[in-house]
């Protein structure tokens, strides 16, 4: 995705109803009203009623975790910036990722918004449920986890300055918006930027 200029002020605009648009936008406290209750209502459930062992339990949850942080690299990295040639694909993957490309400074589209954040969370409890079962209600509380501190770094890196000793997550994703779009795909971690050799280089800088 390249654009003539990229604008750090201002918003895309990606339909023509106002209703639509406002559905594209969210905030970060909406997403965590949505998420943290189902976190902790399946962690709950499926100790109490499922029986689901507490070692087994913090297991499933960072195993959830971790999965997420793949899940974060393989859908930045081959959806979101998957090469379009068709004008309708185009227009999908602008209205995914590419208008946050185009406005990176803008913070009503740093999280998914609601409506296809929770059709994705479902689908994806399904596909989990029917591989492990009850153990998911451990499972998918880490891989949401995951994502909200994904959407939480997201949004400090594109709204406020880096702590110290995160200095080096807010570089590689600022390179990424601004240096080198082929690379520094991980937000919340750059474990799979080592992994597959995607790390910004200094020279970048």
């Amino acid at each position: 995705m390249e654009f003539d200029k990229i604008k750090n002020k201002g918003q895309g605009r990606l339909f023509r109803s106002d209703y639509m648009e406002m559905m594209t936008k969210t905030h970060p406290i909406v997403v965590y009203c949505m998420y943290f209750p189902v976190i902790a209502f399946m962690l709950y459930y499926g100790k109490i009623h499922k029986g689901i062992p507490a070692g087994l339990g913090i297991a499933l949850f960072l195993g959830g975790a971790l999965l997420w942080t793949l899940f974060e690299y393989v859908m930045h990295r081959f959806l979101f910036h998957m090469v379009a040639e068709s004008p309708r694909a185009k227009k999908f993957v602008y209205t995914m990722h590419g208008v946050h490309h185009e406005y990176p400074r803008d913070k009503e589209r740093l999280f998914m918004p609601p409506v296809p954040s929770i059709i994705v969370a479902v689908t994806i409890f399904y596909i989990m449920y029917s591989i492990m079962g009850w153990n998911v209600l451990s499972f998918f509380p880490g891989f949401l986890f995951g994502y909200i501190i994904y959407g939480s770094m997201h949004y400090a890196i594109h709204a406020f300055a880096p702590p110290k000793f995160m200095k080096a997550l807010w570089r590689n994703h600022h390179l990424h918006h601004y240096k080198a779009p082929g690379k520094g795909f991980g937000v919340s971690s750059v474990l799979w930027d080592v992994v597959f050799g995607t790390v910004p280089k200094k020279e970048e800088a």
